[in-house]
């Protein structure tokens, strides 16, 4: 315990996403353009959907959960590692740390959640369509959003307070230029085996289980697609599913690295790669998906700034 409270009030040092990096201000200046056009793309689905009545359906209800997602995912790493690389270097303190592990987390996984759950509008759509107003009214959708929040919330709560429970008396340099638990698990002058282990067998059953219900969910849209006669239905349909199924692959397959395969199999830098995809790259390509691959998206768009070019002049 007095351990553990001298951690509580020291500073940990982030590493550098650009150590080793060869033109680290054009890097540097691409990855905050990066962020800047993920912020743009997803604030503009956002108001798209709340402006637009023909995007009220839940589908877009879903997806605008996933946007306020991929608003936070960015906003909770990349102005931290932006003002570390402007000073040439910098500390995070024991609760930012804390609170960059638990927004972090509480994040991740209510996305998965939510990707599960879109999979599961999409099998309703597609395969029961007159029951779909019924399967999928408000108050299902409700739930729908906020148990892919709980279920992030209660990870995140249970994985902080546990990873903070270890005394962190060795090194204090974090190998990452964020908290995350793998990479500050390796700081701590205690065996961390046993949680390391409890944490791959979570991490699977965290993936596996929604990964199972897009699975089963895109086996009976596609035999349902297959089956379909029209021409139309059967591309809009392609079309609305494969934009999803390149999202769940795109946060999955990072997912995956990070937390499926053992940690001896990757190195740092590796896993700081990967965690700006899935933390950068990932939110920012959502919203292009979307809507470069969603008609509905695109004429939402076209009558918004038509009303903007024809607002009167005062």
């Amino acid at each position: 315990m007095r351990a553990s409270n001298q951690s509580a009030g020291s500073d940990f040092t982030l590493g550098s996403l650009f150590s080793g990096s060869g033109p680290r201000q054009l890097l540097f200046s691409l990855v905050a353009a990066v962020f800047l056009l993920g912020l743009l793309g997803n604030a503009t689905l956002l108001c798209l959907i709340r402006l637009d009545a023909r995007l009220h359906t839940p589908m877009y209800f879903l997806l605008s959960q996933l946007s306020l997602l991929d608003v936070g995912f960015p906003l909770v790493t990349i102005p931290k590692m932006a003002s570390d690389f402007l000073r040439g270097g910098g500390t995070i303190s024991w609760g930012a740390c804390a609170a960059q592990i638990f927004f972090l987390t509480l994040m991740g996984v209510a996305e998965g959640v939510l990707l599960a759950l879109m999979s599961y509008d999409r099998y309703v759509a597609v395969c029961r369509p007159l029951q779909y107003p019924v399967l999928m009214r408000r108050r299902v959708c409700l739930l729908m959003a906020g148990a892919s929040w709980l279920a992030g919330v209660l990870n995140a709560s249970v994985q902080t307070s546990v990873t903070f429970h270890f005394p962190y008396c060795a090194s204090r340099r974090v190998d990452h230029f964020f908290c995350e638990v793998p990479a500050l698990l390796r700081l701590s002058c205690q065996d961390t085996s046993a949680y390391q282990l409890a944490l791959s067998t979570s991490g699977v059953l965290i993936l596996l289980l929604p990964l199972s219900l897009i699975a089963a969910s895109y086996g009976h849209v596609l035999a349902a697609v297959l089956r379909m006669r029209s021409e139309e239905a059967r591309n809009k349909a392609f079309t609305t599913c494969s934009s999803h199924l390149t999202v769940v692959g795109l946060f999955y397959g990072a997912a995956v690295f990070m937390y499926m395969v053992p940690g001896a199999y990757h190195s740092p830098q590796q896993d700081n790669v990967v965690s700006l995809f899935y933390s950068l790259v990932t939110p920012t390509l959502n919203p292009l998906i979307y809507s470069l691959r969603n008609r509905e998206v695109q004429m939402a768009l076209i009558k918004v700034l038509g009303r903007a070019g024809h607002r009167p002049k005062w």
